[in-house]
């Protein structure tokens, strides 16, 4: 019996390891971002589920990536290539020392998966805008 209970102990410990592990700053509040809104380093960059809500309004000077066709293979039905991801970056002027905050509607849902694609190419200082 203690044997089972070290073993879920360690598990619990192992799978809780990253979640202690993430970033404090990962989120930034609307007032952070209104600080830092003429900071020459940061992109905004909008993606949301309802494709037409940047075209009817967004926050200045932010760009958007559509997670239906920039963000994915739409043949693989994958994550888009690393090629067309850093294509992507560069078009919207993403450098290695740029400040990423991305934000969304539908409680920044797919902003938060356009968040992990970054994370998944190893892209540095990206930030989600806590409330969208």
């Amino acid at each position: 019996m203690k044997l089972i209970k070290k073993v879920v102990l360690l598990w619990a410990l192992l799978f809780a390891a990253p979640v202690v592990a993430a970033p404090s700053d990962f989120l930034v509040s609307t007032d952070w971002l209104e600080k830092n809104l003429n900071n020459p380093k940061l992109r905004l960059i909008e993606v949301s589920v309802d494709t037409g809500v940047y075209e009817r309004g967004h926050i200045q000077g932010a760009v958007n990536f559509k997670w239906h066709t920039d963000l994915v293979d739409p043949v693989k039905r994958d994550i888009a290539s690393k090629e067309n991801f850093e294509k992507l970056l560069r078009q919207a002027g993403v450098n290695n020392d740029s400040t990423i905050v991305i934000y969304g509607d539908s409680n920044n849902w797919f902003a938060a998966w356009g968040a992990w694609v970054f994370d998944i190419y190893g892209v540095k200082n990206v930030k989600l805008l806590d409330g969208g």
